[in-house]
């Protein structure tokens, strides 16, 4: 019971961080001032378009990996139990 809440919170870091952490990879990509495409902006490309889809995917998916993991096994060293 106790680590829903601990899950819930690091969950809503992990988002916070991973959102972070892909606007500056996508300023590195892309022009510095400019915002990634939306897929529905049709000015600019597509490949753009699923460019930041893909990366944006791929750091969300390794940051909350990163974060559940330590997240449980922050629970694990305090109560000595799985969070599974």
């Amino acid at each position: 019971m106790l680590y829903l809440p601990l899950s819930i919170a690091t969950s809503v870091a992990g988002g916070l961080l991973a959102s972070a952490l892909f606007s500056q990879v996508w300023k590195r990509i892309d022009e510095p001032n400019r915002e990634p495409p939306d897929p529905k902006d049709l000015d600019r490309s597509a490949s753009k378009a699923l460019t930041a889809a893909a990366i944006q995917g791929l750091v969300f998916g390794l940051v909350r990996a990163a974060v559940d993991r330590a997240g449980a096994k922050g629970y694990h060293a305090l109560t000595h139990e799985s969070p599974v």
